[in-house]
């Protein structure tokens, strides 16, 4: 089945969203997905038919101010990594979700990490792809300039910024047809440009890495951690200590992907969520 473009309002925010549906019924929680800058949900469609195969629903949204969900001025909405767990704590409580898994990757996402931690009752499993995840990270120069004044006004208004980005990450060119969607909300609106460049200015990478660390703690869900081993923004190895230090947790290396492993070896990362998420649990 094709994935299923669909919107939801929440309060005074339009969430957009991707919908895949096994071909049969399941009582298997959904599968989120979470994207992380500049991305959208689109970069999870290659591994969302994987998962209906074996069975899982899957969802991933746009976050508020990127792709097709709102974009509202940072007036009516922090862009905060707060503002951004109120409002996907919100979407979950719409859509009717009690647990789910949950599937994150890149900056930004790392908000769906700090959403698990303040949440376990509703997370069956967590999937983390190239996120931070330790007070080693930090914001790479490529996004930091995003955020500078005047200079950011400027970058954010350019549809190229994406390209840069997911490439100079991935290490590898993206297909023009890929990167036609990803342009696109620039291409329409100076306000996907405006809302990341809040989202930079506002991250608190610092402060959310402090509370991810200390959440580690009382972790005892089951746990995979999926590293391309060529990122230049993130190093594997807080993931290798964090895989060492979980009581329930697997780490798989891509050798040759970068920071977006889902853009070139969706194969490999499907395969690697669909062991993970149909493994019995070990009691």
């Amino acid at each position: 089945m094709a994935i299923e473009e669909k919107t939801i309002q929440v309060g005074n925010l339009q969430w957009f969203y991707g919908e895949d549906n096994p071909v049969n019924e399941t009582d298997k929680p959904p599968v989120l997905l979470l994207h992380g800058l500049p991305s959208q949900s689109f970069t999870w469609t290659a591994i969302m038919p994987d998962l209906a195969a074996q069975g899982f629903r899957s969802i991933a949204p746009d976050w508020i101010g990127y792709g097709r969900s709102a974009k509202p001025d940072k007036r009516d909405f922090a862009y905060t990594p707060d503002a951004f767990i109120d409002a996907f704590s919100a979407l979950i409580e719409a859509l009717e979700i009690n647990r789910f898994y949950l599937i994150v990757q890149g900056f930004l996402a790392s908000v769906g990490i700090q959403y698990a931690l303040r949440n376990s009752d509703k997370i069956e499993r967590l999937v983390i792809i190239n996120t931070p995840i330790s007070a080693e990270a930090k914001l790479p120069w490529k996004m930091q300039q995003l955020g500078l004044p005047f200079v950011g006004d400027m970058m954010t208004q350019d549809p190229l910024l994406v390209d840069r980005t997911l490439e100079g990450g991935s290490g590898y060119p993206i297909s023009d047809e890929d990167l036609d969607v990803y342009r696109r909300p620039f291409l329409k609106s100076s306000d996907v440009g405006r809302s990341l460049m809040n989202t930079i200015r506002n991250i608190q990478l610092q402060q959310s890495m402090a509370e991810i660390e200390a959440g580690w703690k009382n972790w005892t869900h089951p746990t995979l951690l999926v590293w391309g081993l060529t990122d230049p923004w993130l190093s594997v190895e807080p993931a290798e200590k964090l895989a060492a230090s979980l009581e329930n947790a697997q780490l798989v290396k891509l050798e040759k992907a970068g920071h977006y492993p889902q853009e070139h070896w969706s194969e490999k990362v499907g395969e690697a969520l669909v062991t993970f998420l149909r493994r019995k649990d070990v009691k």
